[in-house]
């Protein structure tokens, strides 16, 4: 799978809301993920390196989410071995805090796998 293709698949799964599957069939095994340095404030690390590692952190962040109202995604721009999305959610947490989260995720691709995530928001 080439990058167009993965980032075309990783689109298509994400507007369906199977987000497992693209952990499952998209990310490597030594994926690395870096989050900007405030994210700090909501807990979440700054990187994180490993598959388990990061399906641990999507789970911790989904158990604070009572509700979510409504998410998009831009179709993916390619770039070589990269692709990116804008993309978002309208979400209720379960402290009863609404957020309105927009970011650019940058994903970079190596043997048909995501090797790396960087999320700017």
């Amino acid at each position: 799978m080439n990058t167009q293709e993965l980032a075309d698949r990783y689109y298509e799964l994400f507007k369906a809301r199977q987000v497992p599957e693209i952990y499952q069939q998209l990310y490597s095994a030594d994926i690395v993920c870096t989050e900007p340095e405030h994210a700090l404030v909501m807990g979440v690390p700054t990187v994180t390196k490993g598959i388990e590692a990061v399906l641990a952190k999507s789970k911790a962040r989904q158990e604070t989410i009572e509700e979510v109202h409504s998410f998009f995604s831009s179709e993916p721009v390619v770039g070589g071995d990269y692709f990116s999305l804008a993309m978002g959610r309208d979400m209720t947490l379960k402290n009863g805090q609404r957020l309105q989260l927009a970011e650019i995720a940058v994903f970079g691709v190596k043997d048909d796998k995501i090797i790396t995530e960087t999320f700017f928001y």
